[in-house]
């Protein structure tokens, strides 16, 4: 696809504003990726993959960046309101977003309330965007797949923010949406900036690795995170895997 101007990624830095630092709550003095107040994070590619163990504050900064961006709590785009709204806590009023250009299209996927989005969705949005049925009507699976073929396109300029968007796929679908991700990559009309769990989603090529285990965010390799290497331990011997870890039950 050819694209005019200026290409993903569009979200260029992510600054935390020491004045806007509300200590006390959360997420300050939780983290330690945001101890100081210094924290400021560059993107540099139009797909930016967060990992690391549960805790070290994946989620945390999606959903800080989709507050100041002016994403509805429970996912979908600006203009969505899929009823009543958890807080958009702290981190969100203490970051700065640097964009170039500024893109307001887009649209935050969050897996733990996607079924109150979807209900939403299936209310007030068309059905051609979700694949020709009701996303209630669709597996867990189904309806995250026809939410991203059909909805969270790359038509247009579009920035798109994943919490754990692998929770409901099969393998096999996992590795079909690594293909939606390399075409949004492909168009230059799409950054995403993705969490997630998932070895498979983290193989994309092209896309930067960025691991918050170990007090600070990094850029890592797929073979050097502990998903990677926990995933390919169990697999290589199950059974000596297994010896292992019942070993004193």
């Amino acid at each position: 696809m050819k694209t005019s101007g200026l290409a993903a990624p569009f979200l260029k830095r992510i600054t935390l504003l020491p004045e806007k630092v509300e200590l006390g709550r959360f997420p300050f003095g939780h983290l330690p990726f945001l101890k100081g107040n210094e924290f400021s994070l560059g993107l540099g590619a139009a797909i930016t993959i967060l990992v690391g163990e549960n805790g070290s504050g994946k989620s945390t900064l999606i959903e800080g960046i989709a507050a100041c961006a002016g994403f509805p709590m429970l996912g979908g785009s600006r203009d969505h309101r899929p009823g009543d709204e958890p807080g958009a806590g702290a981190l969100g009023s203490a970051l700065r977003l640097s964009w170039l250009p500024k893109v307001s299209n887009g649209f935050f996927f969050r897996a733990e309330s996607f079924f109150g989005l979807a209900g939403y969705l299936d209310e007030v949005g068309s059905m051609d965007r979700q694949g020709g049925r009701e996303l209630h009507r669709q597996s867990h699976g189904e309806a995250f797949m026809a939410m991203f073929r059909h909805r969270l396109d790359s038509f247009d300029r579009a920035i798109y923010l994943l919490d754990e968007p692998e929770v409901a796929l099969s393998p096999a679908r996992q590795l079909a949406f690594l293909r939606i991700l390399r075409d949004w990559q492909r168009s230059g009309q799409v950054q995403a900036i993705i969490a997630t769990h998932s070895p498979i989603l983290m193989a994309l090529p092209g896309a930067d690795l960025l691991s918050l285990d170990g007090g600070t965010i990094h850029s890592v390799t797929l073979r050097d995170t502990e998903h990677f290497r926990v995933t390919r331990r169990f697999l290589m011997d199950p059974d000596k895997a297994l010896r292992e870890l019942f070993d004193d039950a």
